[in-house]
């Protein structure tokens, strides 16, 4: 069973309409939406199918359709935003070097936003994290585009105003037009050149120190993908998806509180 505490409950339930069904209307009574959550947390953690969702639950198509509605009205970004602001201004987060990679997940299900690769057809999992190793931000793309072209749209799903100053990523973001167009929004942008490069290095070889602390965003990746539901891609919407990611990326936070 999966059990929300009631302070995790009260942190975030102002995000979740509760389900409104008039008074004296003939049929079931309105579910609380704390039980959906429990539900769709337990399908996150185990993998299994909707139908498979214990008794002790609500039914599997109720949870299904409000879960969707969620994701369709971004209710889990706006908690997300609430909750990472919330950790920033306890100090919890940290945002002056932050770690950028990709990791790539297969579209079993195919669906929208599918890319096809070497590996198969999948999507990939672009995320942002701080000196801690807490996401800042999180977001799913098709596989077949490369991180270079991905890191603004990134961006669009950072969740604090405060923009990082350093952001360290691998040998695939050693890109001079992306270097500059992060410098024009205030962020530097730390990689290792690529083995053969066309151009005079440009990275200053002490800032580059800086990259061997990049598995924090690796561990990140470990963490979320205990979570069996996003270790494949079933969901044939991509923001249902989405949804899954970011309530992964939620479970992550939750453990500052």
């Amino acid at each position: 069973m999966i059990r929300l505490t009631n302070e995790q409950w009260e942190r975030i339930r102002k995000h979740f309409p509760e389900e409104h069904i008039p008074d004296g209307r003939p049929g079931r009574k309105p579910i609380p939406t704390r039980h959906v959550l429990e539900a769709v947390l337990w399908i996150l953690n185990t993998g299994a199918q909707w139908h498979m969702l214990p008794q002790s639950y609500p039914n599997y198509k109720t949870v299904h359709r409000r879960f969707q509605a969620w994701c369709c009205n971004e209710v889990l970004r706006r908690v997300l935003t609430d909750v990472a602001n919330d950790l920033r201004d306890k100090g919890a987060l940290d945002e002056e070097e932050c770690f950028i990679d990709a990791t790539f997940v297969m579209a079993k299900g195919g669906g929208s936003e599918v890319g096809t690769t070497k590996r198969g057809k999948g999507m990939k999992i672009m995320a942002i994290v701080d000196r801690h190793g807490l996401p800042l931000s999180v977001s799913t793309h098709a596989a077949n585009h490369h991180e270079v072209r991905l890191v603004q749209l990134c961006f669009d799903f950072y969740m604090i105003e405060a923009k990082p100053k350093n952001l360290i990523g691998d040998r695939a973001y050693d890109s001079d037009p992306l270097d500059e167009e992060l410098r024009n929004d205030g962020i530097e942008m730390i990689a290792p050149h690529r083995s053969n490069p066309r151009k005079p290095p440009t990275q200053d070889r002490r800032r580059l120190s800086r990259y061997m602390r990049r598995w924090l965003v690796e561990r990140f990746f470990a963490w979320i993908q205990w979570q069996r539901r996003i270790l494949v891609r079933w969901e044939y919407h991509a923001h249902n998806f989405l949804g899954f990611v970011q309530l992964a990326r939620l479970v992550v936070l939750f453990r500052r509180f």
